[in-house]
């Protein structure tokens, strides 16, 4: 994939790829889930293309699931019944790196499924760090942090009255080109879409 940014959580991904059957990769929307699941994946498929997708997977997942490997499902949780199609199939390959599943949800407790244990390993990805983003001039490592007897220190990178902005910005891959301006408008549509339905209420009462 071009033009990708690496993320930290990288090496993570391709140690599990080589150690289990399938990741669940977990996060916020909008962090980057897909564009970093699309990295390591070898072929793909997206669950909220198309119903006839979604019908597919429900009623024949085996379709879904051919492709080579590591297979991405992205939005797993729109067919939720996918989980245990996948389960089963790592079972019958017995093979490590078969599939990555992509969404913002982590099973629910009224699936009926296997938890994954020993056949899924889960990982959360966080919105970028400014390592991430090419704005830390990566002077500390936070592991030095706790060796005893280390100097640790740095000078340069970002100046204090530039943290307001980035903290403003945050660190929502798309956004990170962004002026705060124009990141502040678009967080501001994010929050609103993402919000419990429950706030909503609260402000019509």
């Amino acid at each position: 994939m071009g033009n990708y940014s690496e993320r930290l959580l990288d090496r993570k991904i391709e140690k599990k790829i080589k150690s289990t059957g399938g990741i669940l990769l977990k996060g916020v929307r909008f962090c980057g889930k897909t564009t970093t699941a699309m990295h390591h994946a070898a072929s793909s498929v997206r669950l909220d293309e198309s119903e006839s997708i979604r019908e597919q997977a429900t009623l024949a997942p085996q379709i879904v699931l051919q492709g080579d490997t590591p297979r991405l499902l992205d939005e797993w949780q729109l067919v939720p019944s996918i989980w245990n199609a996948v389960r089963s199939e790592i079972d019958r390959r017995s093979e490590k790196g078969q599939f990555i599943l992509t969404g913002s949800t982590s099973p629910s407790d009224d699936i009926s499924a296997h938890t994954g244990a020993g056949r899924i390993a889960r990982l959360t990805l966080r919105t970028m760090s400014l390592l991430e983003s090419n704005e830390s001039i990566k002077a500390v490592n936070f592991s030095e942090l706790f060796v005893e007897n280390t100097q640790i220190g740095g000078l340069g990178g970002v100046e204090i009255e530039d943290y307001a902005k980035l903290i403003v910005r945050g660190g929502m891959p798309a956004l990170v080109n962004e002026t705060p301006e124009i990141a502040q408008e678009a967080m501001i549509d994010y929050v609103t879409s993402v919000r419990p339905k429950k706030f909503e209420e609260i402000e019509t009462t």
